[in-house]
């Protein structure tokens, strides 16, 4: 498993960052990791890079076990913090020969990464002179320059404009064909357009995680009934997952997989109208408001 965590805590002083947070994150997976601020996103990502330690729990890079292997969990993650540490005064070539040997990776590589991250226009510019998208560029190839397996992203989009966005959203596109990653933002619309997955921390903990597209892992139905009715009943229908209440005899239900013709039948069994009835799209922006406000 590229990333496994485990009941992962951590405390500064009195303070609980995370609180028992458990996932695993299969091979070729981009999971966007939403939270408010301070909700303990960074801490998590800087202890699966082992830069810092849990208080408790463990957790687990390709297989490797973060505090009992660290040095070889580090070959194996290409990491790009938020603030994108660069040498301003070298030129991105130099940049990413300096960190070729620190990974003793062979040289040819570098122009792999070059054409990869769309850089050969501004190699003979210092990196001090590039745009903010051209700088994220240089960190991203720096982050996959020894071709890890799991790439831990923190605010990768911050910043950007709009041309720049979405050169980098194509670019975390293509590297996630491949690669696992974990994908740290306070942006929906980055997830929306990324990410096949969502995770949500609040307050250091887990308060959702699930796949966002709807025929991968569950159907979302908007159904109006013509008058009132026991709504609990709804929650004994085949493939019943959740259920939120709207108002005038509306109801929001998701399923494990595609039943329309279940909430027919509940009907004629329960001697309903159906009103109206419509398919949805998972609302990033709802969602998150409502994990994060009920926790």
């Amino acid at each position: 498993m590229p990333i496994k965590v485990d009941q992962l805590s951590k405390s500064y002083n009195n303070h609980l960052a995370l609180n028992d947070v458990s996932f695993e994150i299969p091979n070729g997976q981009i999971v966007g990791f939403l939270g408010p601020n301070g909700a303990g996103k960074s801490t998590l990502l800087k202890i699966l890079t082992t830069y810092e330690k849990s208080s408790k729990g463990a957790a687990w890079v390709n297989n490797l076990n973060i505090e009992d292997d660290h040095f070889e969990v580090k070959k194996h993650i290409g990491y790009l913090p938020e603030h994108n540490p660069l040498y301003l005064q070298q030129y991105p070539k130099e940049y990413l020969s300096f960190n070729a040997a620190v990974y003793n990776t062979p040289i040819a590589r570098i122009d792999e990464v070059v054409e990869l991250t769309g850089l050969g226009d501004v190699l003979s510019k210092k990196i001090g002179t590039l745009s903010k998208g051209y700088r994220q560029r240089v960190g991203l190839a720096a982050a996959i320059l020894h071709d890890p397996a799991v790439l831990l992203l923190d605010e990768p989009t911050t910043g950007l404009d709009p041309n720049q966005l979405e050169d980098i959203r194509n670019l975390i596109r293509n590297l996630g064909k491949d690669k696992t990653v974990l994908l740290s933002t306070h942006i929906m619309q980055e997830v929306n357009a990324m990410c096949d997955r969502v995770i949500i921390i609040n307050k250091g903990n887990l308060v959702d995680d699930r796949l966002l597209h709807t025929n991968q892992e569950s159907t979302i139905y908007e159904v109006g009934f013509d008058t009132d009715f026991n709504s609990e009943l709804l929650k004994s229908l085949p493939h019943f997952s959740s259920l939120k209440i709207k108002p005038n005899n509306c109801f929001e239900i998701v399923f494990s997989q595609q039943e329309p013709t279940a909430l027919f039948d509940f009907a004629v069994a329960q001697h309903l109208k159906i009103t109206h009835l419509k398919e949805k799209q998972l609302d990033i922006e709802s969602l998150f408001k409502e994990v994060t406000e009920a926790h």
